[in-house]
């Protein structure tokens, strides 16, 4: 049974927690424990109301917290799962939409703005564009299976896109569409601590370890097209490298 792998609720003893607090610690634990391992699907929610028996409402209430906070995924007709960190390759130039696909999952973008304007300064030595040159700008929350997995900060040279709307669910898409997607980036990752803000948008504690990955992208001719800042959760994402030694 699904109780004997994470344990009982105390429905009426010592444990003053309210049950669906139980329920999310006991599953909590049994992810950090490696008791449910990346992957496994849990019970139906009804199936799971009848064992411990509380209610549905008791259940949903539960795990609405654990996606909330990354540790479980739900997947549209197959059910609810224990998340799997997101392995990230820094020798392959893809997006986000195109990564999370590849695994299965399914992502999403909350807009957070998009609009026109005039390069900045710095943008104009990060782009290489004339002062006065005109971008379109994308900030959004990047979300896989229903959890949110970065927040995102673009800026795109005018000449690339046909329009800011022209940015759907993936802007390398976009990009694609008039022949303007990178072909190689250049990017940088540190560690960062999330402000108020980004911990807010990402439903993480303030202060929470995160990473920072900066991007140029960069066109056949070498122009660079985009710029690129994404602050990605630290306990949803690894990001690996392939080394070679030299010959």
């Amino acid at each position: 049974m699904f109780s004997e792998r994470i344990g009982r609720l105390d429905a009426g003893g010592s444990e003053h927690a309210p049950l669906y607090k139980q329920l999310q610690r006991a599953l909590r634990e049994a992810i950090q424990k490696k008791v449910l391992a990346p992957d496994d699907a849990l019970p139906a929610e009804r199936d799971m109301a009848e064992e411990f028996n509380i209610s549905r409402i008791t259940v949903r209430k539960a795990l609405d917290g654990l996606v909330s906070e990354g540790l479980l995924t739900r997947r549209q007709g197959a059910g609810t799962f224990v998340a799997a960190r997101v392995e990230k390759s820094f020798s392959k130039l893809s997006s986000f939409t195109e990564d999370m696909i590849s695994r299965g999952r399914v992502p999403r973008s909350e807009w957070i703005s998009r609009n026109e304007g005039s390069v900045t300064p710095e943008e104009s030595l990060t782009l290489g564009l004339s002062p006065g040159t005109p971008v379109y700008r994308f900030a959004r929350i990047r979300y896989a299976d229903g959890a949110p997995m970065a927040v995102e900060y673009t800026t795109v040279a005018a000449f690339a896109l046909t329009s800011s709307e022209a940015v759907g669910t993936s802007l390398y898409e976009a990009l694609e569409a008039t022949g303007h997607r990178p072909v190689r980036a250049l990017q940088r990752l540190r560690a960062v601590l999330f402000t108020a803000e980004h911990a807010e948008l990402l439903g993480v504690p303030v202060k929470d370890a995160g990473l920072l990955i900066e991007r140029r992208g960069f066109l056949k001719d070498g122009r660079a097209v985009e710029v690129t800042q994404s602050y990605y959760r630290g306990d949803a994402y690894d990001f690996v490298a392939e080394l070679n030694a030299l010959s």
